[in-house]
């Protein structure tokens, strides 16, 4: 029972609300009970089917200091009060990837069903993730048209988890101010019936189209969206560039998948005609495709070409054979910019594989090759070699790099057998796994493959030359008219090449 009081009865107060003494000094006017900066019941409850809500922080209630107030403190108490209101009604609750589990993929098998939220992350909001859209289908005051736009899109889920490197990915790509807008279809790629979300990858893309033309009367444009789309999500960014006619900014396929989807005509699949700029990166599982969204490599390889300083250079090329081989490390088709690089840097490349693809209407291939583990920095440098006087048949020649503090690298050579014809220059690809810089000297031996070794053969070396195709603007080293002598290891110092070589 509430204790006797003589002051004038006042109104209840509402549930969730602090409640403060009557004040003395102010004993003829009345006030409401002052508001605690928490949401109202009704926000507070889990969406139906969704993404579960966290529930903000709740501060602690306003009250007022012991004794009589003045007027100036009596004022300060009712404009805090007001803010409280305002922020606790402002201030929703943290939107989250929805959480299922095994058994959503049991429940599918009987009663499937289909959801789809966009989780909207920008530097104003990123820790606490909002709704792309209010409930009144306002857009959120978060998002900025004028800035660059990244949907992220995950693929098949059989055990209904979030994806492990979601949270990261998201933090790496706001190093750039920018608006992020997850895609969440778990409820439709969460089934043990692959076959099932494949059929839900093209509901995804027209469900999305719809939001994209809500975006655009806002003000958004198609050209500033960039899709990244991981195995099934890699094909719902080709079907939503193909709705727009492929005018979307650009599309990145990572490790798309492949059951269902392997040649399939282009209407059936990511093309490379599906966005003004469309780059795939596809990682090498020793032949066997799986289906599993948390383990594949081009995630994190993408990751790691947008967070780390390494350069992650590529080679276009028409085979892997090739690519070995030494042959394709010129890049001189790409001018000036030398090989693509992997990351944001690839859209520097944009208008000349554009303008390759106008003259050749084909796409173009690019290989490159990483360490197994993160950061999958790797260094490549290519050694160029021209024998003078006689040709060096059925060999290889190895070498490694010594730098000024005295510290020897050896690199993997992709080919080690070579033919050194008379005059002609001979290319051999080298990967380090660290990179060498102030190179002092260069280990050099040549050796026969058959049993026909010549232990007082030598051959006269007109010109070696090293250089970084990691580092492209490094200048290169070269040595001039010495003699290499069968099985046996020389050490060599370098010089800045001549600008007739370079």
């Amino acid at each position: 029972m509430p204790r006797p009081s003589t002051t004038p009865s006042r109104p209840t107060v509402p549930e969730g609300t602090a409640r403060t003494e009557s004040l003395p000094a102010l004993e003829p006017l009345s006030f409401p009970q002052t508001p605690s900066c928490r949401l109202p019941p009704e926000q507070r409850t889990s969406l139906r089917l969704g993404p579960r809500m966290e529930e903000a922080p709740r501060p602690r209630p306003l009250s007022l200091p012991a004794g009589p107030a003045t007027e100036f403190q009596m004022r300060i108490y009712i404009f805090l009060s007001l803010m409280c209101w305002a922020g606790s009604e402002n201030k929703g609750p943290c939107l989250e990837f929805s959480q299922l589990s095994v058994k959503d993929s049991f429940r599918d098998l009987f009663n499937p069903q289909m959801e789809i939220f966009l989780i909207l992350y920008t530097r104003k909001n990123p820790s606490c993730a909002e709704p792309l859209f209010e409930q009144d289908n306002s857009l959120s005051a978060n998002f900025n048209t004028s800035k660059k736009t990244v949907w992220l899109i995950h693929g098949y889920r059989p055990m209904g988890s979030t994806p492990s490197w979601l949270r990261n990915f998201v933090r790496i790509l706001l190093n750039q101010d920018m608006n992020i807008i997850i895609v969440d279809w778990n409820r439709g790629a969460t089934t043990f019936l692959y076959s099932r979300a494949v059929k839900n990858t093209r509901k995804v893309a027209v469900s999305l189209s719809r939001y994209i033309q809500n975006l655009l009367k806002h003000g958004a444009s198609l050209d500033s969206f960039h899709f990244i789309g991981v195995s099934l999500g890699a094909h719902i960014s080709g079907f939503v560039g193909k709705i727009f006619q492929g005018q979307v900014g650009r599309i990145t396929g990572l490790d798309p998948a492949g059951p269902q989807f392997s040649g399939k005509p282009s209407n059936g699949r990511l093309d490379y005609t599906d966005a003004n700029f469309v780059d795939v990166i596809h990682t090498d599982t020793n032949g066997i495709e799986f289906i599993k969204c948390d383990h594949q490599r081009a995630v994190y390889l993408f990751m790691a070409a947008l967070e780390t300083s390494c350069n992650f250079i590529s080679f276009p090329c028409h085979s892997y054979k090739d690519y070995k081989s030494g042959s394709c490390v010129d890049c001189d088709n790409f001018k000036e910019k030398s090989c693509p690089k992997l990351g944001y840097q690839t859209e520097l490349w944009k208008d000349i594989l554009k303008e390759r693809i106008e003259n050749r209407s084909l796409r173009t291939t690019v290989f490159l090759d990483t360490v197994q583990t993160n950061p999958f920095c790797t260094y490549y440098f290519v050694l160029s070699v021209i024998v003078l006087d006689k040709t060096m048949k059925d060999g290889y020649i190895t070498f490694k790099l010594l730098n000024q503090l005295g510290m020897v690298e050896e690199p993997r050579l992709y080919e080690k057998n070579k033919l050194f014809y008379k005059r002609q220059e001979v290319k051999i690809l080298a990967q380090f796994l660290n990179d060498v810089v102030n190179i002092s000297s260069i280990s050099l031996a040549y050796f026969q493959s058959s049993n026909q070794q010549c232990s007082k053969c030598k051959y006269t070396i007109r010109r070696l030359m090293l250089k970084s195709l990691t580092y492209p603007e490094r200048p290169p080293l070269c040595i001039y008219n010495f003699v290499l002598e069968e099985s046996r290891e020389i050490v060599l110092s370098p010089n800045i090449c001549t600008l007739t070589e370079i």
